[in-house]
Formats: structure tokens, C-alpha cells, sequence
């Protein structure tokens, strides 16, 4: 017995294990996933900046253009304080020069947008974004603060229309 316990157990040592084919991993297909390139992952960044920054200003600018107006209006009707009339001035060009800033930050984007091969797929999308800034900026120089905001709402629709367009990946 002590005899077939000893060659039962070198027989299962030397037992052979079958050898495991790997053609199934050659024949699948390579999952790899491609990333945009780095001027469309860069541009999706900007995109989205601006599209954050234009919403509040939106929301900022819109009690301060009323409030604007509302004064322009009250010192066409009667007299007001000089100190009123000097501080409507000042947040008058204070709007002018935020307007302006803004439309320096869309006009550069629509121009890389325009510039960079990579990102012309997109320039339908994005395309119009500076003349709408103009259009703002020229309501605003004719007093027209209020209206002046309609313009930046229809900037905002066009990058989030361009930001749906583009892929998302991390940069």
C-alpha cells in the first residue's frame, strides 16, 4: 500500500497540464480609444471658460443696465442730485469698459477658432460670436444698456451649441 501511495504521487507530479492558447487575444479587436487633439481639447477649455464667463456677466450686467436707464430716465423727467448723475456716468463707462474686455476675450477665441486648422470644424458653431460682441458694445455706446445684454444671451447659446459640438476629454 505504502508502495502505491508513493508512485500514486509522483504520477500526478508528473502529470501534464494542458498549454493554454492565446490566439483569442490576437484576434479581438484593439479597443483604443483617440484623443483630439490638444488645439481642440485646449479650445474646449477656453470655450467653456467663456461660456461661464459670459453667464454672469449676463446676470451682473443686467440689474446694473437697468438701474442705468432707469436713472437716465428719471433725470429726463425731472432733476436729479448731481451726485447721482456724476455716479450714472461712472458705472455707464464702467459697463463700456466691461463690455469691451469681454469682446476682447470672444474676438481672440473666434480668431483661434478661424486660425487653427484643428478647430475649423467647429467655426460654424462658434462663427458670429464677435460681431454679436460689436453689435453689444455699439448698443450700449448709444445708451441702449438694456438691449445691450440680447446679444451676449445669443453669444452664450452659440458656445454651448460649439461645446456640445466638441469632443470631451480630460486635456
Amino acid at each position: 500500500m505504502v508502495f502505491a501511495a508513493i508512485f500514486a504521487g509522483t504520477a500526478l507530479a508528473q502529470k501534464k497540464t494542458s498549454a493554454r492558447t492565446t490566439t483569442a487575444k490576437s484576434s479581438a479587436p484593439k479597443t483604443t480609444s483617440t484623443l483630439p487633439p490638444l488645439d481642440v481639447r485646449a479650445a474646449r477649455v477656453k470655450v467653456s471658460n467663456q461660456a461661464s464667463n459670459v453667464a454672469q456677466f449676463i446676470n451682473i450686467m443686467g440689474p446694473i443696465a437697468q438701474s442705468i436707464e432707469a436713472l437716465d430716465g428719471e433725470a429726463r423727467t425731472r432733476k436729479i442730485a448731481q451726485a447721482s448723475a456724476d455716479a450714472n456716468t461712472t458705472n455707464k463707462q464702467k459697463l463700456l469698459t466691461a463690455i469691451k474686455n469681454m469682446r476682447a476675450g470672444i474676438d481672440s477665441l473666434e480668431t483661434e477658432f478661424e486660425t487653427k486648422p484643428a478647430l475649423k470644424v467647429y467655426l460654424t458653431k462658434i462663427q458670429g460670436i464677435s460681431d454679436l460682441a460689436a453689435q453689444s458694445e455699439n448698443l450700449a455706446s448709444t445708451g441702449k444698456f438694456v438691449s445691450s445684454r440680447d446679444p451676449w444671451k445669443a453669444i452664450l447659446q452659440k458656445l454651448n451649441d460649439t461645446l456640445a459640438a466638441m469632443p470631451t476629454a480630460e486635456l
